[in-house]
């Protein structure tokens, strides 16, 4: 399929390491891909649903002990031990790599190499990057097909080019203390051992895109962020977009998915899903910032979505979708999961193939079990999803799970400031969270586990995109859906209402609205939220935008306290932002 020789050198030596049965190159068609669906169903790692109601779909267990992202066996082994962080596991790379190919070493005796050409971005784009991910895992195949551009025309365009990331998945015994996933930012490599579970062996997904591209974009000026994409378009059919960073648990999904409230509806708004988990943006030709989502599917997590949180991410799960450790409903041979509605089967499986009954008491969905999704899928997929030019960004949000600290929404005094609003992303542990209740959790751009270099490092370069973006920049703002009243209620209704506020950022961005200034920055007038045909006062409106300077106060303890883990490697621009912020809170 190929004669890119620095490609077939590595297949060569990875393949005297881990010495597989046979080699099979994938090639995209659907032929092959159906050929491997029903391999993968004769062995039973796959399960055949119900081919009328969910035509194309299928069902996946992963081992009990592998069902989530382990950070703990994340590492960037980078050169230097300083240059992978405080916030990141490091391993020196000659350590690192002799381990990794001693765990690896024949693991794919009687067992066939799977080689993978993906394109994270439409094929061709000025933004996408080229990956080889080598696995002996048909889920793996096929869940790269959805989540990526695999095959020949990926080849095709990487051509004799050795610029591509080289990525090695062994599923060896599934051994949870031999379970790594390390990355080699310096030689664009990742290695995944043990693991069977999407978020540790899809390479493309946060190793590539996130932890190889955040360092591959401070090298070559651009960015990778933990961001979703969204399209808001006015009656007069004129779109906005909006990149948009949330910690884990503060609706990232929904809002990238959101549906507008009735009353925008019958005016014409529309609201585009770009993507909902990572962009990368870099400086267009005319000095603007544009972004592309460098997926092609969702790998959303499953429980709590439904049509009422989100019938849009529902909707694109109902054809050519794989469920992972989810509930087999086998009378109808379905999937159920716990907040998918209030009718667990009676005749099921749970996550583990055991028989199951709701009034057992036990969940019959693992709570990170998950479903990837074609993005062509989306109801409200945006038209600009495979333009290879991107979307150009007029508003950079943070947000967080914050009960009484920040306002509802709010923006910040300039890039600088708004890099400084980044930085100090926070929320605070629930009830569904083990350990105590309300600690702060800082989450930088929420980019804190999925940063490939030194944090510190990683804030200069946010700082150097706005000197080079200068007055074209977009604007930064921060919300906070999840405040609280004295009996522990939200306050703000959120889902679809959340869209009366990014109109407003949006008309912050295009100058037609004022905004009274604090001391962390800008909130709205109260008067300037449209909250008809919504049940909910102006004097709440007016509560939830206050800023109280005490709890501020206390804020910025915690936040010198967090800066203080990173050195002088903190960008001294970051500590003067502080500063600042004191003394306005004085």
């Amino acid at each position: 399929m190929t004669k890119n020789q620095t490609l077939l050198s590595w297949i060569e030596q990875m393949k005297q390491l881990v010495t597989p049965e046979q080699i099979v190159w994938i090639d995209g068609s659907e032929e092959q891909l159906n050929a491997l669906r029903a391999e993968a169903e004769s062995t039973g790692e796959l399960l055949k649903l119900n081919e009328e109601k969910l035509p194309g779909c299928y069902l996946h267990r992963t081992a009990v002990n592998d069902v989530a992202r382990v950070e703990h066996r994340t590492f960037i082994c980078s050169k230097k031990e300083e240059d992978a962080g405080p916030t990141n596991n490091w391993m020196a790379p000659e350590k690192a790599y002799e381990m990794l190919y001693d765990i690896a070493r024949g693991s794919y005796k009687g067992r066939t190499m799977y080689v993978i050409p993906y394109s994270m971005g439409p094929v061709g784009s000025p933004f996408s990057k080229i990956g080889i991910e080598l696995t002996d895992s048909i889920y793996v195949v096929l869940n790269m097909n959805i989540m990526t551009r695999i095959g020949s025309k990926v080849l095709d365009s990487l051509g004799d080019s050795g610029d591509f990331v080289r990525g090695l998945h062994c599923k060896c015994n599934i051994d949870e203390e031999k379970r790594y996933i390390c990355h080699f930012p310096e030689d664009n490599t990742i290695i995944s051992v043990n693991s069977g579970y999407g978020g540790n062996v899809l390479l493309g997904k946060k190793c590539f895109a996130l932890r190889i591209a955040s360092y591959l974009g401070k090298t070559q000026g651009w960015m990778a962020e933990h961001m979703l994409i969204l399209g808001l378009e006015n009656p007069q059919g004129e779109v906005k977009y909006i990149a948009a960073a949330f910690p884990s648990a503060c609706g990232k999904t929904n809002l990238a998915m959101l549906i507008p409230p009735e009353i925008y509806r019958e005016q014409g708004y529309k609201v585009w899903c770009v993507g909902d988990d990572i962009s990368w943006m870099r400086i267009g030709p005319d000095g603007r910032l544009w972004a592309v989502n460098p997926e092609y599917g969702f790998f959303g997590v499953a429980p709590g979505t439904n049509n009422k949180s989100n019938p849009n991410a529902l909707a694109s799960t109902r054809k050519d979708t794989i469920f992972t450790n989810v509930v087999n409903n086998l009378d109808n041979n379905t999937v159920w999961w716990e907040g998918l509605d209030k009718n667990p089967p009676k005749n099921a499986l749970n996550w583990k193939g055991e028989k199951w009954d709701s009034a057992s008491g036990e969940k019959g969905a693992h709570p990170n079990s998950r479903f990837t999704a074609p993005a062509k899928n989306c109801p409200c997929i945006s038209p600009e999803f495979e333009n290879p030019q991107g979307v150009p960004i007029s508003a950079i949000v943070f947000g967080g799970r914050r009960a009484k600290t920040a306002p509802l929404v709010y923006q910040s005094r300039d890039w600088e400031n708004g890099v400084f609003v980044g930085s100090i992303m926070a929320s605070e542990t629930t009830a569904a969270a083990s350990g105590a209740v309300g600690v702060v959790r800082r989450d930088p751009m929420a980019m804190l586990p999925f940063c490939g270099y030194h944090m510190g490092d990683y804030f200069s370069h946010w700082l150097e995109m706005g000197e080079k973006l200068g007055d074209k920049a977009p604007k930064i703002f921060n919300v906070n859906w999840f405040r609280l009243d004295d009996d522990g209620n939200f306050i703000w209704p959120g889902f679809g209402d959340n869209m009366r506020v990014l109109n407003w950022i949006i008309d912050r961005c295009d100058g037609k609205v004022d905004a009274v200034e604090t001391p962390i920055g800008y909130v709205p007038r109260a008067e300037e939220i449209n909250l008809t045909g919504l049940d909910f006062e102006l004097e709440e409106l007016k509560a939830i935008l206050e800023v109280d300077p005490a709890l501020w106060r206390k804020e910025a303890e915690g936040i010198a306290d967090f800066y203080g883990k990173f050195g002088d490697r903190l960008p001294a621009r970051l500590r003067e932002e502080l500063d600042s912020l004191k003394s306005r809170l004085k």
